[in-house]
């Protein structure tokens, strides 16, 4: 294993410590506990939006913390949900007064926790409302959910979320939002390598040297199923079908397609599979208008990808195109 790290301990605090240092303008560190939240946060009568998970997926969370997304991202171990204690933190850190909204991918560790939290913060008289993100199409339950995973769209999610929170929608309606994002928005991902999860020091899974796994989660667990290398646009045909015939999306569709790497994936391969997959969808009648392609919620080092397709509407357009301000987006300021 070469990795550029010190002690596999404080791989975590060390990140976050850079990350803030690097990014002063746009957000600060809370240390103990751990929580990076905006500089500006609480902002009053604004809906604070907090999210979280497990490190090793950078940027999720903490390169969307910002304006018009995330006001704090709370992140913990590599592949392990932070405790509920640094999320009561760092939501009643960005508490203005119109409550706060909790987006949760849905892993086991990460809902229970993130529940834990909001009741606890509930009894400390702040409103609080969850919503969970589960647009993994490849399989119905693994190593790690009950239901599908939360991947990412979660980014999708908190960007459009964060935009109409951003904007001052209540509690409510900042949550309907979110909601609306997750029933429209569905992922796939393929794997070509595994990932070192540092404090572990070996890889997180095998595979041949001609192997991939189609379907893969972004902790490494498991998919559909091993296939030998393909080309990528047959690669691309593999997780576009379950994805279109999932919500379904049909012809006439306006959609965003996000073409996201797994953090080993060189962008020269995510352009190849962006212009194979923004193919297909034209040929079945449905137009890509927005597009997002490079490495947003990775699994440390793996190489491969994953296809997000959100299906959109006017409102949901003007939130996404909404300015953003984060270390990972950028766009209108």
């Amino acid at each position: 294993m070469k990795k550029l790290i010190n002690d596999p301990k404080h791989v975590v605090d060390e990140a976050v410590a850079g990350f803030a240092a690097a990014h002063a303008d746009i957000v600060r560190a809370s240390t103990d506990p751990v929580y990076v939240v905006r500089t500006d946060a609480p902002q009053a009568g604004k809906v604070g939006i907090v999210s979280g998970g497990g490190s090793g997926h950078e940027p999720l969370h903490a390169g969307f913390v910002g304006y018009g997304m995330l006001d704090a991202a709370v992140p913990g171990a590599v592949f392990t949900s932070p405790t509920p204690d640094p999320i009561v933190a760092a939501t009643k850190a960005v508490d203005g007064g119109a409550g706060v909204l909790h987006i949760v991918k849905n892993y086991t560790g990460d809902v229970l926790n993130f529940e834990t939290a909001a009741e606890l913060a509930a009894a400390d008289g702040v409103e609080v409302r969850s919503m969970i993100v589960n647009d993994d199409v490849a399989v119905q339950d693994s190593l790690y959910t009950a239901g599908r995973r939360g991947v990412a769209g979660t980014v999708l999610v908190e960007k459009i979320a964060g935009a109409a929170a951003q904007r001052g929608d209540s509690l409510d309606e900042v949550t309907a939002v979110a909601e609306r994002v997750n029933a429209n928005v569905r992922s796939m991902g393929v794997a070509l390598t595994p990932c070192v999860v540092p404090h572990a020091g070996e890889p997180s899974f095998t595979l041949a040297e001609d192997e991939i796994e189609i379907g893969i989660g972004i902790h490494g667990e498991p998919g559909r199923e091993k296939i030998k290398l393909e080309s990528a646009d047959l690669i691309v045909e593999r997780l576009l079908g379950p994805i279109i015939d999932d919500v379904p999306f049909s012809s006439g569709d306006q959609v965003l397609l996000l073409v996201n790497g797994m953090g080993g994936t060189p962008q020269v391969e995510l352009y190849i599979a962006y212009r194979h997959a923004a193919e297909v969808l034209r040929g079945k009648g449905i137009d890509v208008v927005r597009s997002l392609v490079g490495n947003y919620t990775t699994s440390l080092e793996m190489q491969g990808m994953s296809l997000s397709v959100l299906k959109l509407d006017s409102e949901l357009t003007e939130l996404w195109d909404a300015p953003v301000q984060t270390a990972a987006l950028r766009w209108g300021r």
